[in-house]
């Protein structure tokens, strides 16, 4: 009985390591920037949408009916009769589909915009540090 005794507690402490080896590798990712990041970027997105969605829906589209006749695009549907005998019907509310085409485009050129300036602060950014290590270098071989 031994043996078997000394077998299983072999087999505990390797599982035992392989688990501490698992949980540090998952904390250092969880750590990482790149996670933390994606989480802010999240929790910023969803409040960020729903000011896309108050812009588009309060504001843009109920001008865009206006110019199109007073048309409320969510009330726009088709609506196709149940030809079974039942008492059902199908709906394809189209209307919904072009808001939520809308609502895409403006947070898609909103998104592309924002890195868009991003990426020129960025550009700034690396030229004014190029431009002062430049100046340095210059400056110690004087």
């Amino acid at each position: 009985m031994g043996e078997k005794s000394g077998k299983i507690k072999e087999k505990v402490s390797t599982v035992k390591e392989k688990d501490s080896g698992f949980r540090k590798e998952f904390i250092e990712f969880i750590n990482r920037g790149s996670v933390v990041d994606l989480a802010v970027g999240v929790a910023v997105g969803g409040a960020f949408t729903a000011i896309v969605n108050s812009l588009v829906n309060d504001i843009i589209m109920p001008v865009v009916g206006l110019i199109g006749g007073g048309v409320n695009f969510r009330d726009l549907k088709i609506v196709i009769p149940n030809f079974f005998g039942g008492d059902t019907e199908a709906v394809i509310a189209y209307g919904n589909f072009i808001q939520n085409v809308i609502e895409f485009l403006i947070i898609a050129w909103v998104i592309f915009m924002l890195i868009k300036a991003m990426n020129r602060l960025n550009r700034r950014k690396d030229a004014k540090a190029e431009k002062e290590a430049k100046a340095e270098k210059d400056s110690k071989k004087k």
